[in-house]
């Protein structure tokens, strides 16, 4: 069974973006997170990603709707 939780290199790696862009979507609130343990490490639920990617693709297609004056 895959993990619930990713870290933020495992996002990171994902979405093939630079750890500060990874975290800059979790400090902006675009890709929801919690703080576990006595550090605090951030953690991105599998679903949430998912829901995030989901977005971005469906602001890609509106973008392209404008664009093309659909």
């Amino acid at each position: 069974m895959p993990p619930r939780f990713l870290k933020l290199s495992d996002v990171q790696e994902i979405l093939n973006v630079s750890p500060q862009q990874a975290y800059a979507l979790v400090r902006s609130g675009d890709l929801p997170a919690i703080q576990v343990g006595g550090r605090g490490q951030w953690r991105v639920e599998e679903s949430e990603l998912e829901a995030y990617i989901a977005r971005q693709y469906a602001l890609a297609r509106e973008h392209l709707k404008e664009r093309d004056g659909r």
